[in-house]
């Protein structure tokens, strides 16, 4: 009796918690269902219809038409196949840049400060300006890139790194790498700090050599903070459009699958087979968040039982 009276009013405390958890969540809750769910809902509502910017008002529902019609286009494909190749291997570079940057701020050494702030200079740059910027440097015929090139006899003719297909796809992963390595750097650089120095001198006492410390200490400490890192750059990757937009004007072997939709809705104005686009992006994203962490549970939850 005395340990169910005891139990009871925890019980009613933790209930209590919980309602006035969902009270202060609840405003947070619909300014994000009308910020974010309504444009969504509306976004898949307008893919079942044959909506167009020319008589917005003359829309009617085509059910899944848009679909089909979006699943048999080829460059809608070559869209998709262009937008995971560049997530994946820009994602990769700058986790990995990332990481031995922040091994590198991480330690102590004079003017640490002033270089951890310099390292986020390209960060703070906004992605037009950066793009832009990069897209002088590697101009055919007075980009600094290809005079550097000459000078030092690496190349006979001008490489055109926006122009050529072949080089588009790497300038711009180039430039996002340059352009968003500093935030992988930063929330890398978070979790290293958050590390007890008692295990590394522990480490050292031992004589652990540095790379077994990275790999059998330091990896596995900062293994959830990375995984967040690389789930958010992820996400951000497969939503790309400005820095394509930018640096190759939309062309037709580098554009992605945002610039599809946006192709489809504004300088088409097929607003239905636009919104078709969006909401198969959308989709791709979220079955790609949902596959991501059921993995990573996977690999969490033995080692944690």
């Amino acid at each position: 009796m005395a340990r169910g009276a005891a139990s009871s009013p925890r019980s009613h405390l933790e209930r209590q918690r919980v309602r006035w958890a969902w009270v202060f969540l609840t405003p947070s809750l619909v300014v994000l269902a009308l910020v974010a769910g309504w444009p969504l809902l509306r976004t898949f509502w307008f893919s079942l219809t044959d909506a167009n910017l020319t008589e917005p008002g003359e829309a009617r529902f085509v059910g899944f038409d848009n679909y089909r019609e979006l699943f048999s286009d080829s460059q809608w494909w070559q869209s998709v196949w262009t937008t995971f190749r560049f997530a994946l291997v820009s994602v990769v570079l700058e986790t990995a840049l990332g990481l031995a940057i922040a091994m590198v701020l991480n330690a102590r050494f004079a003017g640490r400060g002033l270089l951890r702030a310099a390292v986020l200079v390209p960060w703070a740059i906004p992605t037009v300006v950066s793009a832009r910027m990069w897209g002088w440097m590697f101009n055919d015929f007075y980009g600094v890139i290809n005079e550097v090139l000459f000078a030092l006899n690496l190349v006979e003719e001008a490489p055109a790194w926006t122009a050529d297909p072949a080089l588009a796809l790497w300038s711009v992963i180039a430039v996002d790498v340059w352009k968003t390595t500093p935030f992988m750097t930063l929330l890398i650089l978070a979790a290293l700090q958050t590390l007890p120095e008692d295990v590394y001198e522990a480490a050292q006492i031992d004589g652990a050599r540095p790379w077994r410390v990275f790999f059998q200490i330091t990896l596995p400490l900062i293994r959830g903070p990375l995984m967040v890192a690389v789930i958010f750059r992820m996400l951000d990757a497969l939503r790309v459009f400005d820095v394509f937009y930018v640096l190759t004007s939309n062309s037709n072997e580098t554009l992605p699958m945002a610039g599809y939709a946006r192709r489809k809705m504004f300088e088409l104005g097929e607003m239905g087979a636009g919104a078709a686009a969006a909401s198969t992006l959308f989709a791709l994203i979220a079955l790609f968040t949902v596959v991501y962490f059921a993995a990573a549970r996977v690999r969490v939850e033995p080692e944690a039982t």
